[in-house]
């Protein structure tokens, strides 16, 4: 009887620290855990050779990655081109893409040696699946319509390695976006003409 008792005094005693045992594994099972921290995206390679349009085209809308997977954001970059500009590859590569998505010509390329892919809309393919490109060879000319850019006309460029968007301009070195225009400049004069021209060196002189 007397152990009897003990016990019924002890059960009010036992019983909240056995309902916290009791519990605490569910309770860890219900809270989230935070998963791994993403990753930062390797750099892409400076690859590029050529400007998809143009000589270093205004750009009117810079690459803005969304915070999320299916957030807003900007996937790419705009450049301003009229209709009916030549659209070519910013690097050597195979098409996988040349066609319609939803009523916009794409053409979209492997870069070769690499694990990166590029998009080009609203352009008219003069390319087809399966086409090795070089570097600055013409993939198309840009559409008149479908642009997302309003009034103005425009070229939307993307890049992609796998399912992560990257900002297209960083596959181009400085020094092609720092280019201007492209000029010849002549070729420097042997050091024996410089002299012959300015009389240092008789012209009877030069031979061969």
């Amino acid at each position: 009887m007397r152990r009897a008792m003990r016990s019924a005094r002890w059960w009010p005693a036992l019983l909240p620290g056995l309902a916290a045992a009791l519990l605490s594994p569910l309770a860890r099972a219900d809270t989230p855990h935070p998963g791994p921290a993403p990753g930062v995206a390797p750099p892409a390679p400076a690859v590029g050779r050529a400007w998809p349009v143009g000589v270093r085209p205004p750009v009117l809308r810079g690459w803005e990655p969304p915070a999320t997977v299916y957030g807003p954001g900007h996937r790419g970059v705009d450049l301003s081109a009229p209709a009916g500009s030549p659209v070519r590859a910013v690097a050597a590569g195979r098409v996988l893409f040349a066609g319609r998505v939803a009523g916009r010509g794409v053409v979209s390329l492997e870069l070769r040696g690499t694990d990166l892919r590029t998009t080009y809309e609203p352009v008219r393919a003069s390319v087809r699946k399966g086409d090795e490109v070089g570097a600055g060879e013409v993939v198309g000319v840009v559409e008149p319509s479908g642009s997302h850019c309003g009034p103005a006309a425009c070229v939307h460029w993307g890049l992609r390695r796998g399912g992560t968007y990257l900002d297209p301009l960083s596959l181009l070195p400085p020094w092609l976006l720092a280019r201007g225009p492209s000029r010849l400049l002549p070729v420097a004069p042997q050091p024996r003409a410089v002299a012959v021209a300015t009389g240092r060196v008789p012209a009877t002189d030069v031979r061969g």
